[in-house]
């Protein structure tokens, strides 16, 4: 299998090229593809690669018994390995799975005041005790949170180049209307990319057979793995709450309202006895948390009921892996969404704002007379973002942007669905697959 173009790449080379460069720690769920690119940055821009897996080579985690001094820790691993070749100034010295060795983070300051080595730490969100990392590392390090692919990097795999997706962002600026061949064919990638979802290891089987085939045998593993994860990870939570949880947001995501319950996902369950399982899931990132806006307004940070949300999968490629056989079926065969349409479209475009850097926030008032499914910000403005599977009339996103003064945060509205590139003087029209480019439309003008 060829190895994906990834974000991550050219930033790992601007790090390279930072003369004042820090100990950089990559975070991420798992298989999201951080130790494959990493690797490949190690070996195309150093003469020497130390790769440490702490997991696989348990032996490793003896380099730091003697200290966290850069003499001491290079003395250890070329007493465990004498083969090692550890050369100052152009060797970079990659710590792997650093979940099961949090020690590794203790060093960092110690490699950064000395200066002679490069170091990258890469571990799963789910195994990492971060807040202990971090209270160890803080000031010397640099931290980069990796995703499963966008969009972008699923048009990058199929083929399609970056003045490809230029002349997308023109057309979004000017408002020009996408060609109909343009939309029968993003809109047939963007099908594609919603089944698979972005996990690099199941989008590089489907680019390599050019079909579905075995890709939701992969899915359903991951799945599995992170099942088993919960099992292994989650210290001082009830594992089995946390599991209850996360086998529950799929049910919520087909019902009308999409808001998860705690109260209706086992009889007698109260949200006092599930107190931290949502934000362990959030923190190992697994799932992305949308929550409920106490009002219509700016700021975001602070103006939301932490006890209303909505629970959507990080990766919606395994929300269709989750789902019964007979909808899978339908979804890959017949490209029918059926009830879950609705819900496969809103956790994509969540996934698609939290891989831009977005907090996700909706708002449903109680008398379910005016709700939106998300919003986000450019410097001056609060930014509606409504998601429709079909082409039903937007009356929430109409009220929001009549310029009436009741919402005067709101200057506009952006609508995502099935139609073409449009502007009404109210609200934005977008095709769902531009949605990875939307943050950089709001802030054209800072």
């Amino acid at each position: 299998m060829k190895l994906l173009r990834r974000k991550i790449d050219e930033y790992l080379k601007e790090w390279k090229q930072n003369e004042d460069r820090m100990p950089l720690i990559v975070k991420g769920a798992r298989q999201v593809g951080k130790t494959a690119s990493i690797l490949q940055f190690a070996h195309d821009n150093y003469k020497n690669v130390v790769a440490v897996n702490f997991v696989l080579q348990q032996k490793y985690k003896a380099i730091f018994e003697d200290g966290y001094g850069v003499d001491d820790i290079i003395r250890n691993l070329t007493l465990i390995n004498p083969s090692l070749k550890i050369e100052e100034g152009n060797t970079l010295i990659f710590f792997d799975e650093m979940q099961d060795c949090p020690a590794c983070a203790t060093s960092l300051k110690a490699f950064k005041t000395d200066g002679r080595y490069d170091v990258i730490c890469s571990g799963s969100l789910m195994g990492i005790n971060y807040r202990e990392i971090e209270s160890n590392s803080v000031g010397y390090k640099e931290d980069y949170t990796m995703h499963s692919m966008d969009f972008e990097e699923f048009l990058w795999a199929k083929g399609y180049d970056g003045a490809f997706v230029e002349r997308l962002y023109e057309k979004m600026v000017s408002v020009t209307p996408l060609s109909n061949v343009e939309m029968d064919v993003l809109g047939a990638l963007f099908r594609e990319y919603m089944t698979l979802g972005g996990m690099p290891a199941v989008v590089n089987l489907f680019v390599t057979n050019g079909n579905f085939s075995g890709t939701l045998k992969m899915q359903r593993q991951l799945l599995l793995d992170y099942e088993e994860d919960i099992t292994k990870y989650a210290q001082g939570l009830d594992k089995g709450k946390i599991k209850n949880v996360y086998d529950h947001i799929s049910v919520f995501l087909g019902q009308d309202n999409k808001k998860f319950q705690i109260s209706k996902i086992a009889h007698g369950a109260r949200n006092r006895e599930f107190v931290g399982t949502v934000e362990w899931l959030r923190d190992a990132g697994i799932v992305n948390v949308c929550y409920c806006l106490a009002q219509v307004s700016l700021p975001l940070r602070g103006n939301y009921d932490p006890k209303s949300y909505k629970l959507y999968y990080k990766d919606t490629g395994l929300l269709v892996a989750s789902l019964d056989e007979e909808s899978q079926e339908d979804i890959r065969v017949n490209k029918n969404y059926g009830t879950y349409k609705g819900a496969i479209y809103e956790n994509v475009v969540g996934d698609m704002l939290v891989k831009q850097g977005y907090n996700l926030y909706f708002y449903r008032n109680e008398k379910s007379t005016l709700e939106m499914d998300f919003f986000i910000r450019d410097a001056r403005s609060l930014i509606p973002v409504e998601v429709k599977a079909t082409d039903n009339a937007t009356k929430s996103l109409t009220k929001l942007t009549a310029h009436d003064g009741k919402y005067p945060d709101i200057q506009y509205g952006i609508k995502l669905c099935k139609r073409n590139i449009g502007f009404n003087g109210k609200f934005y029209t977008f095709p769902y697959f531009l949605t990875f480019l939307l943050k950089r439309f709001v802030r054209r003008g800072m």
